[in-house]
């Protein structure tokens, strides 16, 4: 895989995570010559996720006014100014070298490319499968009934996405949880859905949340994914 002159934007947004962050940056930097911004928004953290960020070699960007992943996301597109664009959650145990050189693949390859997910095993507790619920139980099968072809993306949720400046700016950053199937229904709606390509990243490990914590996330998705179906729907509180 030739990067050549093509740049390449790592964009981590974080909310209180100290504990993770680091080990995620330094994945991130094992290969320098291979990234030319690595850049943390810090959503309005009130732990040392900036300092801890700073240390391990990324600009940070404190994220004015309202809170969000999409808002954050947004941020970090305006922040930087490279072609292409990676995206990866700071809460990940395991991220490794690897994960920005696959992601980006497709799109230094094909230039008929404009979105990248990743897909992984996702383990639940000790269990080796399992997690990844609202992806299963909201996004897939909302996917597969109300739009074509989408359905056979494995991860639609995934925080680990890459994709070109171009096909960023060309969509609206959704708030929320909502953020990630919004993107990718919005790109492939610009695109068509062979600009769409997804990569293994093996396992995922993150840390589990309690199921009383999901409902409020499947709300977001299933109302990204319904409006963009042009299904009315009641105004949020």
């Amino acid at each position: 895989m030739l990067k050549q002159s093509t740049s390449i934007a790592v964009v981590i947004p974080a909310k209180n995570e100290a504990n993770t962050i680091g080990a995620v940056l330094d994945a991130v930097r094992h290969y320098p010559e291979f990234v030319d911004e690595l850049v943390v928004i810090n959503d309005h953290s009130n732990d040392d996720t900036t300092t801890v960020a700073d240390h391990h070699g990324a600009r940070v960007i404190a994220l004015l006014g309202r809170s969000g992943k999409g808002e954050a996301m947004q941020a970090g597109l305006e922040g930087t100014t490279s072609e292409i664009v990676v995206f990866l959650d700071a809460d990940v145990l395991n991220t490794t070298p690897e994960f920005v050189p696959r992601l980006v693949q497709p799109l230094l390859e094909r230039g008929d490319i404009e979105l990248v997910k990743g897909y992984y095993e996702r383990p639940l507790h000790n269990m080796p499968t399992g997690g990844g619920r609202v992806n299963e139980l909201a996004a897939r099968p909302i996917l597969s009934l109300l739009y074509p072809g989408l359905g056979e993306i494995r991860q639609p949720l995934a925080g680990e996405t890459a994709g070109r400046r171009s096909a960023f700016e060309s969509i609206t950053f959704e708030s929320a949880y909502g953020v990630e199937i919004a993107l990718l229904i919005d790109i492939a709606q610009q695109y068509g859905v062979h600009g769409l390509a997804q990569v293994d990243l093996g396992v995922r490990r993150h840390r589990n949340r309690p199921l009383e914590e999901l409902r409020p996330m499947a709300v977001d998705v299933l109302r990204a994914a319904l409006g963009r179906f042009r299904v009315a729907l009641p105004p949020q509180i």
